[in-house]
């Protein structure tokens, strides 16, 4: 039998729907204009008759995207390094976050205050720069994923979710003769699918809106990210128009359809992992 809701309850339920409608409404608004932006003319959209929906639908944007090749190019590369950089990022954050998790590890809360201290004090831009250089990174893809192998925030994030799992679980394996690196791939990372989907998910979302990076680690714009490559287009609009790379086209229409080809690969992705998303966080939040 369904129980009734109280008036109160009723009431609060109601407010909280609209609160979470407004919040919605507040997030798909721009995502829908830069959609109509992009595939409206740019006649329709220089006379403000673009709101939501496309007006005198346009693909011209886009064929100029194809044809200039640089958006293409510089997906590439931003898949490229938000795939590279997500497999670096969790192994390191896997591989740092198990043994801190363990009690048996020596000087294990000396080890975690070093780490800590990472998070509030750092070299800076022109150290990390020049280290960069002298290792030889400089020009190469590995400048984009090496220097952010590891965010602090998310090891401390997976080392709770570690500490809440059983400790039962990793002495029996022990007992059977399994060593820590069998322990982590066959029993706890098994166990950790949630975590270790939102802690890729904060990786791959930092690595995909990546820009300054490149900006500065690279000469060579051919191997520039998305980002990168939509921020020179932001900065050099004008000049595109004049110079006839955008094909006659507005360079507002070219920019919107270039922004929401960097917005769609995220957008596919959430939907896969949502819900290890939530529960994730939930999880390493209230236990650890």
């Amino acid at each position: 039998m369904r129980k009734k809701q109280s008036i109160s309850s009723k009431l609060f339920s109601f407010v909280l729907f609209c609160m979470c409608s407004a919040v919605l409404i507040g997030v798909l608004a721009p995502i829908l204009n830069i959609f109509a932006v992009s595939f409206s003319s740019y006649e329709a959209f220089s006379r403000g008759e673009v709101g939501l929906l496309p007006v005198e639908f346009d693909t011209r944007a886009y064929r100029a995207l194809i044809q200039d090749g640089k958006v293409l190019r510089g997906l590439g590369y931003s898949t490229l390094y938000t795939f590279l950089g997500t497999l670096i990022n969790v192994a390191l954050t896997t591989l740092t976050a198990y043994p801190l998790s363990r009690p048996e590890m020596p000087l294990r809360k000396t080890v975690s205050l070093f780490f800590a201290v990472t998070m509030f004090i750092g070299g800076g831009m022109i150290p990390t720069f020049l280290l960069v250089q002298k290792l030889g990174l400089y020009n190469t893809i590995w400048a984009m994923l090496l220097p952010k192998g590891m965010t602090v925030y998310n090891m401390i994030v997976m080392r709770s979710f570690f500490q809440a799992l059983p400790g039962e679980l990793p002495e029996a394996a022990r007992i059977d003769g399994a060593n820590d690196f069998q322990i982590l791939r066959r029993i706890i990372l098994p166990l950790s699918k949630a975590s270790v989907a939102t802690i890729a998910l904060f990786y791959a979302v930092m690595h995909w809106n990546s820009w300054f990076e490149a900006s500065i680690y690279f000469s060579n714009s051919n191997t520039a990210p998305l980002q990168l490559v939509l921020r020179n287009m932001v900065i050099n609009a004008q000049k595109l128009v004049s110079s006839g790379e955008a094909d006659n086209i507005g360079s507002t229409s070219m920019q919107y359809a270039a922004l929401f080809v960097s917005m769609v690969p995220m957008m596919l992705i959430y939907p896969f992992v949502q819900k290890y998303f939530v529960k994730g966080v939930m999880i390493g939040s209230v236990k650890g």
